[in-house]
């Protein structure tokens, strides 16, 4: 289906950026799909749960829970809705989604715009029955006064609802949310979201930014291990600016896409080296093709995630990456997609 897309593609690119993704959510339940049959050598676990293929959705693109079953059809091994506040959330004033196709980049401000938890949860445990992991990333009010108290009520009020929950505290479109990855505050963080865990929820991951001092993997990888996390996504947009070609290059803002990919690798090489292969890794940040979903595996992901990719390769995206993906582990001589994580970070890739 990249064929239709590619057709589409310049008149979607004659809308708002916001107005097509709003037109595109709308789209996804009709788009020709049907959930492919898993490619065994992809298989794998992520903290318990079991995928079909290391390929995610990551937050921001479904941000309500509206179309979770339609991006699984479409090749996702599994997906995560969200960022959800405890209260709706407007965000931040429009324009707040830029489009840089000169640099395959998309920056944006958007500031947690959803329609509040309880609003996707309804969703999600309507579709409690369907299979597929779908998960959800927590955020926290802007006018909160207490931001950790914002993510003990979000783990609460989830319950079961979701295959796993993510608490992101690494956008940069929340001010002084950031703050909340420091090492006592991410230590109160982990102690009330711990506490309102209930027993049978799903794993707990934390998304991290790519904007880090030296000495933070350490400091985060330990309050995440004695905090009970079980997984880190690494990494969220980014504040710095690479060069860039587009007009929109200074547009204040998380920067996402191509340009992200060399800071997201370092970030997550610095995290494994930090969690010495103890946290479970998910790689975010510049993944379009099967071979960087490679590089990212081998450099210790246990699955990636991918977003702005889309905006300009189309829905058929996470299948292609799949495909090219269980090509790449075969040639490589490798058995299964385990085999591959980490091997760069312990010196046995092939």
């Amino acid at each position: 289906m990249s064929g239709v897309y590619d057709l589409l593609k310049p008149l979607i690119f004659r809308l708002d950026p916001e107005t097509a993704h709003g037109l595109t959510l709308k789209a996804l339940p009709f788009w020709p799909a049907t959930t492919p049959t898993p490619d065994p050598i992809l298989q794998t676990t992520l903290a318990g749960l079991t995928l079909p293929n290391p390929i995610g959705l990551a937050a921001g693109f479904d941000k309500d829970a509206e179309v979770p079953d339609a991006m699984l059809r479409l090749g996702f091994g599994f997906v995560e809705c969200g960022s959800l506040t405890p209260r709706p959330q407007a965000g931040n004033p429009r324009p707040r989604l830029f489009r840089l196709p000169e640099d395959h980049a998309v920056i944006n401000r958007m500031g947690f715009n959803n329609q509040g938890l309880a609003s996707a949860l309804e969703r999600l445990k309507a579709r409690a029955h369907r299979p597929g992991i779908v998960g959800i990333n927590l955020g926290a009010n802007k006018d909160s006064e207490d931001r950790a108290a914002d993510y003990a009520l979000g783990i609460a009020a989830a319950g079961t609802a979701a295959s796993y929950i993510t608490i992101n505290i690494s956008s940069p479109n929340t001010p002084g949310l950031r703050a909340l990855q420091d090492g006592a505050a991410l230590a109160d963080l982990l102690a009330k979201v711990g506490a309102a865990r209930l027993p049978s929820s799903g794993p707990l991951f934390l998304k991290l930014a790519p904007d880090q001092e030296p000495a933070d993997p350490d400091i985060i990888a330990r309050a995440a291990l004695e905090g009970g996390v079980d997984g880190l996504i690494i990494a969220n947009t980014t504040i710095t600016r690479p060069p860039l070609l587009s007009a929109h290059a200074k547009e204040t803002g998380g920067l996402s896409g191509a340009p992200l990919a060399p800071l997201a690798m370092a970030t997550l090489r610095a995290f494994r080296a930090a969690t010495g292969g103890r946290l479970p890794l998910i790689a975010a940040g510049g993944i379009s093709t099967g071979a960087e979903a490679l590089a990212r595996l081998e450099a210790g992901a246990t699955a990636v995630q991918l977003y702005s990719a889309l905006v300009y390769h189309g829905p058929s995206l996470a299948r292609q990456i799949a495909t090219d993906l269980a090509a790449l582990l075969r040639q490589r001589g490798y058995t299964s997609l385990k085999q591959a994580i980490g091997t760069e970070a312990i010196g046995t890739r092939p």
